[in-house]
């Protein structure tokens, strides 16, 4: 499912993350994010997958849209799922990849 640039902010948003760390973890340049997340242009397929990669690994989950509503995006967790797991991961000892 594609997504556009206003889901993308709305994710951002929603994961509470700035805008330059969502660039680096896609790997995308922060002008060309700032000008999506606007929908100022179109970055095409590979730019958006890699933008909606780092943002679901923050937790976002984009609704696609169909005949009964349009297309969204939420958080993965709740509130308090989201504060617990932050609290884990900070409790130190060795940095993993996880699927968060």
């Amino acid at each position: 499912m594609p997504i556009t640039g206003p889901q993308a902010l709305a994710a951002r948003v929603l994961v509470e993350w700035p805008r330059d760390h969502v660039a680096r973890l896609s790997g995308v340049d922060l002008n060309t994010l700032a000008a999506f997340e606007r929908g100022k242009i179109d970055p095409g397929d590979t730019t958006r997958t890699a933008i909606k990669a780092a943002l679901e690994s923050g937790g976002a989950v984009f609704i696609p849209e169909d005949s009964r509503q349009g297309a969204g995006v939420r958080l993965k967790f709740t509130k308090k799922d989201a504060k617990q797991i932050n609290r884990l991961e900070s409790e130190g000892g060795p940095v993993g990849d996880d699927d968060v």
